[in-house]
């Protein structure tokens, strides 16, 4: 039986790059590839999945919260691949585990884990919740070696904690470490964040948290 895929990954590991090259392989076989991106990402062209890398191919399909899919649309598929998942809605995500599951494709997701306020996405969310298999694309962190699981949201080279979930455009973001995160956005940050944070915490403290 065919899995529902979620492969996340912090901000710059090469997830959309990953999400291409599979589509490559499928169709070097000589197989059918549907590729899948949310309405709403318009930064490099509505109708275009793109990686920093140079890579890109046009969508097949540009997928708003309310899209209900047609189930013929999917038949005679052997891959599904979804960019920017942590976009997509539940309702989204819910019909993407029928369609794996009905019609016995394969449906891999690429997105983002959590935001800039560590706050799982709610597609992120329901991939977690129903996905067969949850994969990490890793990348390391901005600021040392250690493994980003974070997405430091950056304006003139200082941490952001408030704002929209969804911002798209000229946004600087960082992959970062959990301790550099701490370090970052400081314990008042933290605060804001509605995190609960043991008595006395201070930023001295996080910055000898490295």
């Amino acid at each position: 039986m065919a899995k529902l895929y979620f492969r996340h990954g912090a901000m710059e590991s090469a997830k959309t790059m990953n999400l291409l090259a599979v589509a490559h392989n499928y169709r070097k076989q000589g197989k059918r590839v549907l590729l899948l991106k949310p309405a709403l990402d318009d930064r490099y062209g509505q109708a275009r999945i793109a990686s920093r890398s140079g890579l890109e191919a046009p969508a097949d399909m540009l997928v708003g919260d309310d899209t209900v899919f047609e189930l013929d649309a999917f038949r005679d598929v052997d891959c599904v691949l979804v960019d920017e998942a942590q976009f997509m809605s539940t309702g989204i995500i819910d019909q993407l585990r029928v369609i794996s599951l009905v019609l016995d494709i394969p449906v891999i997701c690429y997105g983002l884990r959590t935001d800039f306020r560590t706050q799982a996405f709610p597609g992120a969310l329901r991939l977690l919740e129903l996905a067969d298999s949850i994969e990490e694309v890793k990348v390391t962190c901005q600021f040392c070696g250690r493994k980003a699981v974070y997405n430091l949201r950056m304006s003139d080279g200082r941490a952001v904690v408030e704002g929209e979930q969804i911002v798209l455009g000229d946004i600087e973001y960082a992959p970062v470490c959990g301790k550099h995160y701490l370090e970052r956005v400081g314990a008042q940050g933290l605060a804001r964040l509605g995190m609960t944070l043991p008595r006395g915490l201070a930023d001295a403290d996080l910055r000898g948290s490295r």
